[in-house]
């Protein structure tokens, strides 16, 4: 996939490549949501592999918008971008499937004066409470939120989640080597599911100075080509 981002700011990462992947393991299909899109690469490469996803998303910075609608022309596929704040979004049919790569960096972390990284990596932009509970609201009954997040917040996740009646079901946590902790955790949540919560093996990034095999394999799916410009 052939993936137009801009030449300086927030560029994707190996997160959104292994968000990808988890997305892809329930197989999905019907009407599918990506919040806060970037360049539109999770929900694009969703929509690639599995045919009977009908993709929207939503992006409220400008540049991002422009970059994700021409990343779903040059790659043929069909897309619907919203250009809001996720929080503001009004839809008149809900989602079968909610997918995000959302800001995720601390508060307290020192802050980007770039204001694309600024709103594309810090929490302030999309606090949990407020993610969460607008997710409840224009997700269909007993459907699907998958979404990353910062390792260290997952206590917190599923005390949020559980606010607005919504439940982890599938989580995988990602080390980037096999003997240090977690960096992100990987969420498979349903709403207003009763199922109990089934944790995943982790996946580990880096074997030595290598990727992993599963992660080359992540890469070698998602076959994707970065360039960099401005428009």
């Amino acid at each position: 996939m052939l993936l137009y981002q801009p030449s300086s700011g927030y560029c994707f990462n190996s997160d959104s490549l292994f968000l990808y992947d988890f997305i892809s393991s329930f197989k999905p299909r019907g009407r599918m949501l990506d919040v806060g899109a970037g360049c539109g690469i999770v929900g694009l490469l969703v929509a690639r592999d599995y045919k009977r996803v009908e993709l929207e998303a939503v992006e409220k910075q400008d540049v991002f918008a422009e970059f994700a609608t021409i990343n779903a022309r040059v790659n043929k596929i069909d897309y619907k971008l919203h250009k809001c704040n996720f929080l503001d979004l009004e839809v008149d049919e809900k989602y079968d499937y909610i997918v995000s790569n959302p800001p995720f960096y601390n508060s307290s972390s020192t802050k980007s004066e770039n204001e694309m990284i600024f709103n594309a990596r810090y929490n302030v932009n999309l606090p949990l409470k407020d993610f969460f509970k607008k997710v409840s609201q224009v997700l269909k009954p007993k459907s699907h939120f998958v979404f990353c997040y910062d390792a260290t917040h997952f206590g917190l996740i599923c005390a949020e989640l559980d606010r607005v009646n919504m439940r982890v079901v599938d989580v995988a946590f990602v080390h980037p080597k096999k003997d240090r902790v977690a960096s992100i955790v990987l969420v498979h949540a349903r709403n207003g599911s009763n199922a109990m919560m089934k944790v995943l093996p982790p996946v580990i990034t880096f074997d030595g100075s290598e990727f992993s095999q599963k992660t080359q394999a992540i890469y070698d799916k998602a076959k994707t080509q970065s360039i960099k410009c401005q428009l």
